[in-house]
């Protein structure tokens, strides 16, 4: 695996224009595993078809609202201690041979159970039951649409939330029906519904 120059800044800010830098070769998953021993402090992403996206570090008012969900989640978790919640930067390792990194994750105790021992210095290598995604300013919509179909609901997540806080829009994706989509956060809030029963996130505070 070849190491490449660091681009000048302002070659490197038009680069992140979109959020992301994709590497130009694919890498395995060892190459993938490697390279992220090597650059911890990197947020990356690998395709199915081994190609890694080096994602930019979001502005305050994004991080605020993706902690924001998490904190929403933490709770829900420290009331009812089922399953296992995971920040941004974890590694998900899907079937596909994908590794992602939702904003926000929870995998039931069921599917943890399937974990082998010892394995909290690896990707996370089962699929998580519930995921979100909450859209930054760079992020392409259109990809995060596709993303959150492709990539989480093609390889078993039982409810994902797309959300826009700038055009005030939810995406309500669930198992074997079409998506639902929610308009305006004013006194609106997502549920965990069959999923986790008794989650309740309201909108309003992820307003821009």
């Amino acid at each position: 695996m070849t190491t490449t120059a660091v681009a000048a800044p302002s070659v490197l800010t038009e680069l992140f224009k979109h959020g992301s830098i994709s590497l130009g070769q694919p890498l395995s998953i060892a190459e993938f595993t490697a390279l992220y021993i090597q650059f911890p402090d990197l947020l990356m992403e690998r395709a199915a078809d081994g190609k890694v996206s080096i994602m930019s570090p979001v502005k305050k008012g994004s991080g605020k609202r993706e902690f924001i969900v998490s904190g929403y989640l933490f709770m829900w978790y420290h009331e009812h201690q089922l399953g296992d919640c995971f920040s941004p930067s974890t590694g998900i390792e899907l079937p596909t041979g994908a590794v992602r990194s939702p904003d926000c994750a929870w995998v039931s105790d069921e599917r943890l159970a399937t974990l082998p021992e010892n394995s909290d210095e690896q990707f996370l290598q089962v699929v998580p039951d519930f995921v979100v995604e909450v859209r930054s300013s760079t992020d392409s919509l259109k990809k995060l649409q596709s993303k959150m179909i492709d990539t989480w609901m093609a390889n078993g997540v039982r409810l994902a939330w797309l959300i826009d806080p700038y055009s005030e829009k939810a995406w309500i994706y669930r198992v074997g029906q079409s998506v639902e989509l929610v308009e305006g956060f004013e006194g609106k809030s997502l549920r965990g519904e069959a999923v986790l029963e008794g989650f309740e996130l309201p909108l309003e505070r992820l307003r821009v």
